[in-house]
Parts: C-alpha cells; sequence; structure tokens
C-alpha cells in the first residue's frame, strides 16, 4: 500500500526556531514572540491538526515530547525513523546535534503496546560520526508501492548514504538536486519532501525546482511510467508548503491528502480539482510550526506500515 491509516506524531515540549537546522533550512525563520509563547502556539497547532486527522478517520499515536533532552524539533519525527510492512524499522542519520536526541527507543515500544510488530531495526546512524546524514522520509519520499525512492540531494541527503538505503531495503533510486532562490542564489533545498509528494495515482511536485533538466526529465519520466497524474507546482506554491503532503487512509478504506492551510490556499482552482479527484483535502492551520520550524504537515506525521501482532 501506499498510504497507511496510522500515523505517530510527537506533541512539542520546547519547540521553537532551531538555531542548529537554519543554515540550511531557507523555508525556517523566528517569530518575535517568547519561546514559551511560541511553544504553546505551536501545541494549539498540533492539538488541532490531531484532531482535525481524527475526525476525518486517520488513527493518530500520540506520544509526548520530553523536556529534558531539549528538542525544538521533535514535532518532525518522520526525520529520525519509517516503519515498513515486513516490521522493519529504520533508524537516520540526522545533521543537527540537537536532532539527534529525537530518536527515542519507547516510542518504538508505544508502538507495540499499540499492537505492532516490529521485526528488525536497520540502523544508519553511525554514519553521523562521518559527517553523512539521510534525515528519513524528509530526504527520501517513497513509491511504496512500486519500490522508488525518490532523493534530492543537499547537505541532509548523502548519495552514497541513499544508495546503500534503496540496496538494503530493495529500492530503486531517483537522484537529483533541487533548488531555491534564495538572495537570488539558487541553493539546495534540504528536504525532498517539501518539493514533491507520492501519492497512489498522482504526485505533486516543484518541477521547476530541478534546475538541470535532464535530472528534472528523469524524476517525470519514473513518475509518468508509474501511471501517476503530474500535478505541478510553482516555486511560490512550494515556499507556501505545496509540496509537504501526505496521502492517507481513513479506517473507511478511502484515501485524502493531508496538507497544512497555508498550502491549501496556495493552490488554484484546477489544482484543487484535480486532487480532489482523488479523494478529499484535509487541511489545518500550522502557521507558526511553518514559520519557524520551516516543515509542514508532511512533516509532523510518520507513517506507520508495520504488520499487526495479532497476526
Amino acid at each position: 500500500m501506499q498510504s497507511t491509516n496510522t500515523i505517530l506524531m510527537v506533541r512539542p515540549a520546547s519547540f521553537r526556531s532551531n538555531e542548529q537546522t537554519e543554515m540550511n533550512n531557507y523555508f525556517q525563520s523566528d517569530l518575535d514572540l517568547s519561546p514559551e509563547k511560541i511553544n504553546e502556539l505551536a501545541r494549539q497547532e498540533f492539538d488541532a491538526f490531531v484532531t482535525t486527522l481524527q475526525n476525518a478517520g486517520v488513527r493518530v499515536v500520540v506520544v509526548d515530547d520530553l523536556k529534558d533532552p531539549n528538542t525544538p524539533d521533535a514535532v518532525f519525527p518522520n526525520n529520525w525513523v519509517s516503519f515498513h510492512n515486513t516490521g522493519m524499522v529504520v533508524l537516520y542519520p540526522m545533521f543537527a546535534a540537537n536532532r539527534r536526541q529525537e530518536r527515542r527507543m519507547d516510542i518504538l515500544a508505544r508502538l507495540e503496546e499499540e499492537g505492532f510488530r516490529i521485526e528488525d531495526i536497520m540502523d544508519y546512524t553511525r554514519a553521523e560520526e562521518d559527517g553523512l546524514f539521510l534525515e528519513g522520509t524528509g530526504s527520501v519520499v517513497l513509491d511504496r508501492v512500486n519500490k522508488i525512492a525518490y532523493c534530492a540531494l543537499s547537505p541532509r541527503a548523502d548519495e552514497e548514504l541513499f544508495i546503500e538505503f534503496c540496496e538494503d531495503l530493495e529500492y530503486t533510486p531517483v537522484i537529483f538536486t533541487a533548488y531555491q532562490s534564495v538572495n537570488e542564489e539558487r541553493l539546495p533545498i534540504y528536504h525532498t519532501n517539501v518539493m514533491m509528494c507520492v501519492a497512489d495515482q498522482f504526485a505533486i511536485i516543484c518541477a521547476k525546482s530541478i534546475d538541470d533538466k535532464k535530472e528534472r526529465k528523469n524524476v517525470l519520466s519514473h513518475l509518468s511510467k508509474e501511471g501517476k497524474e503530474i500535478i505541478e507546482i510553482s516555486e511560490e506554491q512550494m515556499h507556501a508548503f505545496a509540496g509537504n503532503m501526505l496521502q492517507v487512509q481513513t479506517k473507511d478504506g478511502n484515501t485524502a491528502l493531508v496538507m497544512s492551510t497555508a498550502a491549501y490556499k496556495s493552490l488554484d482552482a484546477k489544482q484543487l480539482s484535480r486532487i480532489e479527484a482523488y479523494g478529499p483535502i484535509i487541511h489545518s492551520s500550522l502557521s507558526t510550526i511553518e514559520t519557524c520550524g520551516g516543515g509542514s504537515a508532511r512533516c509532523m506525521m510518520a507513517e506507520v506500515f508495520l504488520p499487526s501482532s495479532k497476526h
């Protein structure tokens, strides 16, 4: 399956603009508010988002972030862990030292308590010692059905590590570099999942961010070959997090596309109707989290594909 009906989310305890990530996350900025106020607003957005997902029929497993260690980006668990239908859990090497403390074995134990089976753990975190990183489903966008993995190279996505991941999990790698304009310079986008989203029958992509025409053609041809309708977004829409979306399943077995309200408002009527032809859109306001965290709805959701322990 390309989508799951169970999402792991981490409720923030000390959310703020992370000083260790801002050097290469150009989506991130600060608000002129106290840290306490920023965290309070982030928690309100988080709780409203969880309620919106649950009301739409999505199962959400919520874990509270810990006050100690201080992990400002814990609200984005998809960067340190991914869960697979073989029972495999993958742990990823993280660029920022304070983000490495987000990895918590008690969260894996919580999923087992929730009725999921973990068979094995694939751990790439030793790569941090060599200054090599691959930040989960932020760096890697998976077409799980067709076993294709898309990766935009950046300081947070190492090519050799990505190829090793693809060999270990038997995915075909599609490698490229995506750029954004920052002060009239073209700089690499920090995570693949802010410029593209792969759903079961369609893909949303800021194709123009792939400056190399051969690379762009290669990415689009892989998507087309797997029968995806390609819905293109502009760089301006990408900056409103219109690439940072995730398809989920609801309890009735249907699919929906999850995004932030900012992303939703950035889309035009034609784009919305093309998306809604495949299922409803779920959106929630995440403005504080987007501004200070430089990530949006997709980053907040770690998909749980683990098998049930009942079987």
